[in-house]
């Protein structure tokens, strides 16, 4: 069973939810970011990010912060979560998660910078 909508006080929010693998909360699935299992050589496995959505294979839903991404490494969801056997390469997804939780740190700073002058 698929559910289409959180509770919510404005009633608002629509949409299909889908759960973390790394915090476990349930979420839209607009505000998670969609991964996938891709095989490099004999059952060697790399997680893609798939933030188009179309990627084909059974996905995963990840919030794109670095604290989602090592909760998820640390328990080992990836590969239970895409039904993939050993630990998959997170490299990529490092790469992205990482790249954008910097982007977001260096706006939050710049506008701190433009408050104080």
């Amino acid at each position: 069973m698929v559910q289409h909508e959180l509770p919510s006080a404005h009633g608002s929010r629509t949409g299909p939810v889908r759960t973390c693998i790394g915090c476990r909360q349930r979420t839209l699935a607009a505000e998670l970011l969609r991964v996938v299992a891709d095989e490099h050589g004999s059952k060697m496995f790399v997680v893609v990010p798939d933030p188009g959505r179309r990627l084909p294979g059974r996905g995963a839903w990840l919030h794109p912060t670095p604290e989602c991404l090592s909760q998820a490494v640390r328990r080992r969801a990836f590969g239970r979560a895409l039904k993939v056997s050993g630990n998959p390469d997170t490299a990529a997804l490092d790469q992205l998660v990482g790249s954008a939780a910097a982007k977001s740190q260096n706006v939050a700073e710049s506008g701190d910078r433009h408050r104080t002058a």
